[in-house]
């Protein structure tokens, strides 16, 4: 037995290639050398090689099995050596599935998918973010950033890199090139809001040098801090504390403004917005509205222009990017005749 438990563990130290080509040889040798031993009995090498299988998988389908002394004496080597070289091989398998989950869990592993969203900085706001995205039909990959030791919230489509945001090593690990956007939440452990949005300007300049055409969202506590980021490339900002309080005063002067407000910031009730594409047969505003009207969806803006009631008689230019609002139901029967983009406004 001491001389067994030698073997085995240097089986254990042996490396994970080293490993199978051997196991891989040692089937093959045996099925061919149990057909020498007995050929009548196995008919073929390749049965042989079944034999040898069924038995140090423990298997042991029984359908063949040798006869002979020698043939036995072989088959009890195997059952002794081949069982146990097999189960060292299957457990490194194993065990290698559960470092990879381990280390996707604890955010070690590079994603290396594309199309995806980023979210850097977790907190309540960025785990209501990927409830969100993942309430969709068809939901991209996101790809959190932060500093836990593992995330708090797990889905197949919930990817995790352990690091610093601004760092572009962190950056890379998270495969920002091929991103769809990046998020950036304000850090919630901060107590001074100067430094908050000091580290969300940090991590916006790694991004712009990293990957200057990734679509980029701010979360900022104070509306006077974004001239501070005039000289990176931010697309969006979200004034945090600033939009929650005029939505709280909106809400105190307008009663049924609020129940608007959550329609358009959650497609999980009422109605929602969407991105269209222009059409051919739309040669104004107008042509595109009352086109709409009648399929049950409302035009309400060409990018960030929402005079659009103003602008009827206009020609819609090449480049527009138009938005209505409609319910889920009359976006499915607009898409599959073509007339809005694949992803939604919130996508």
């Amino acid at each position: 037995m001491p001389f067994l438990r030698k073997i085995y563990l240097k089986a254990v130290g042996v490396k994970n290639y080293i490993l199978v080509i051997f196991s891989f040889l040692f089937v093959i040798c045996s099925g061919f050398f149990i057909y020498f031993i007995e050929p009548e009995r196995f008919g073929s090498p390749f049965n042989g090689i079944w034999y040898v299988m069924t038995t140090v998988t423990t298997v042991g389908y029984g359908d063949l099995f040798p006869e002979t002394v020698p043939g036995k004496l072989f088959g009890m080597f195997l059952f002794i050596f081949g069982v146990g070289l097999i189960g060292v091989v299957i457990g490194k398998v194993v065990d290698k599935f559960a470092s990879l989950e381990r280390k996707r869990e604890e955010g070690r592993l590079n994603y290396t998918g594309e199309n995806h969203i980023i979210i850097i900085g977790w907190s309540k706001k960025s785990e209501m973010a990927v409830d969100e995205i993942l309430s969709y039909s068809n939901p991209p990959d996101i790809v959190v950033i932060d500093q836990l030791e593992r995330l708090p919230m797990q889905n197949e489509k919930l990817f995790y890199v352990n690091g610093d945001p601004t760092s572009s090593e962190t950056l890379h690990q998270a495969n920002l090139h091929a991103a769809r956007a990046a998020i950036v939440f304000a850090d919630d452990r901060i107590t001074d809001t100067s430094l908050i949005d000091g580290k969300s300007l940090l991590i916006v300049s790694t991004i712009e040098k990293t990957a200057p055409n990734v679509y980029t969202t701010v979360e900022i506590m104070l509306e006077k801090h974004i001239t501070n980021f005039s000289h990176v490339q931010v697309n969006d900002f979200i004034l945090s504390n600033e939009t929650i309080s005029r939505l709280a005063v909106r809400s105190a002067l307008s009663v049924a403004m609020n129940n608007i407000f959550s329609q358009l910031l959650s497609r999980r009730h009422g109605d929602d917005m969407y991105e269209i594409k222009r059409q051919s047969q739309w040669k104004t505003y107008g042509d595109a509205f009352h086109d709409l009207i009648r399929q049950g969806a409302t035009l309400i803006a060409d990018r960030d222009n929402l005079g659009i009631n103003r602008m009827l008689e206009q020609a819609i230019p090449a480049d527009a990017v138009l938005y209505v609002i409609c319910d889920e139901s009359t976006y499915v029967k607009l898409q599959a005749a073509g007339g809005l983009s694949k992803k939604g406004a919130g996508v």
